[in-house]
């Protein structure tokens, strides 16, 4: 299975210490220019562990072929739709929510950070999602406490009350 990735989705990754597990569960991990533009921002969180796992996955896009309605979305956001369109991929990693909702509304099969982990757990890759969730948490990364007790009961982990 070929992913593309988002911006959003590879900061919690690598804040969890999980950016591994992409290349462990999907057959390529590709991110747009733009991606790569936003991940590698001076000073921003996790820059030399993104550099380095973005060596050889970046590809250019061309926005102009692809019809996406998006207003609101960044650039990242639609160069990996369109990406993802242009490379017929299996998935595309994304976290924000409005950018699901656009990808879904084109045809765009989403997963995103949390459900990676699940994917990982599932594959005996990982023992628990707990503590990349704390992680990520103490990243500064925003996970709803509905979305966090979801993902921790389909992991078949017992949601804190």
């Amino acid at each position: 299975m070929l992913v593309v990735a988002d911006t959003s989705a590879l900061v919690a990754l690598a804040a969890a210490d999980s950016l591994d597990l992409l290349d462990q569960l999907f057959d390529g991990v590709r991110v747009p220019a733009a991606v790569q533009t936003e991940l590698l921002v001076p000073g921003k969180s996790h820059q030399a562990v993104l550099q380095d796992f973005l060596r050889g996955k970046v590809v250019s896009v061309d926005l102009t072929r692809y019809v996406i309605a998006a207003p609101g979305l960044g650039l990242g956001e639609l160069e990996a739709m369109a990406l993802y369109k242009a490379i017929a991929a299996d998935q595309l990693l994304v976290d924000d929510e409005r950018a699901r909702k656009v990808a879904r509304l084109n045809s765009i099969q989403v997963v995103g950070s949390l459900g990676v982990l699940l994917l990982a757990k599932g594959a005996g890759l990982i023992s628990a999602i707990r503590p990349c969730i704390a992680a990520m948490r103490a990243a500064g990364i925003h996970i709803s406490p509905a979305l966090e007790r979801d993902a921790l009961l389909l992991a078949g982990e017992q949601p804190k009350s």
